[in-house]
């Protein structure tokens, strides 16, 4: 069975981000890692320092363990100024360190990982949250991630994601999809 881990980048508990992440893996077995409550530090970029990178006391490389420990990962974000939310890019942006970090083999150990990216934001979010997915897909590329789907909603106030019939409609189409593939 392939072990899903959903890294949620809301900064709200129970937010729209994470209900339409629920819907689309309702009855599938998964892992959730809340990434407000990490308090992972942004990076200091150090990788032109000699010595490399100065480690960091956050929960970032635990969090690299579960990430590589996992054969599917889902980025759950809310859509932020057309891009992911802060703790997701601080997340995303300490991959630079992990990859220098010679413990983790972090390309190699990501290469072949399914990705799915689910994403909720206000006006417009089908178009202007475009770029985030487009993020996404290149960062995929680079650490060799095979980024399947993802599925954009439109919510700003609490509960409004279940007034998105599309997205509710595409979170129960995602959540098949994802069935089939872990038979």
């Amino acid at each position: 069975m392939k072990r899903i881990l959903v890294l949620d980048g809301s900064q709200r508990p129970n937010g729209n981000t994470e209900m339409l992440t629920s819907h689309v893996l309702d009855d599938i077995e998964h892992a959730k890692v809340y990434l407000r409550e990490l308090g992972i530090r942004p990076i200091n970029d150090q990788r032109h320092a000699e010595g490399g990178f100065t480690p960091v006391n956050d929960e970032h490389d635990n969090l690299i363990e579960e990430i590589i420990n996992s054969d599917i990962i889902v980025f759950s974000t809310p859509i932020y100024w057309y891009g992911m939310s802060g703790v997701m890019k601080n997340t995303v942006d300490r991959f630079s360190q992990a990859l220098r970090n010679e413990r983790f083999d972090l390309k190699n150990k990501l290469a072949g990982k399914e990705v799915y990216v689910v994403a909720c934001g206000g006006d417009n979010p089908r178009l202007k949250g475009l770029p985030l997915i487009q993020q996404f897909q290149y960062i995929c590329d680079f650490l060799g991630m095979n980024m399947l789907d993802y599925l954009i909603g439109q919510a700003v106030k609490p509960g409004e994601i279940l007034d998105d019939v599309r997205a509710i409609q595409d979170a129960q189409s995602l959540n098949t999809k994802i069935k089939e593939s872990m038979k």
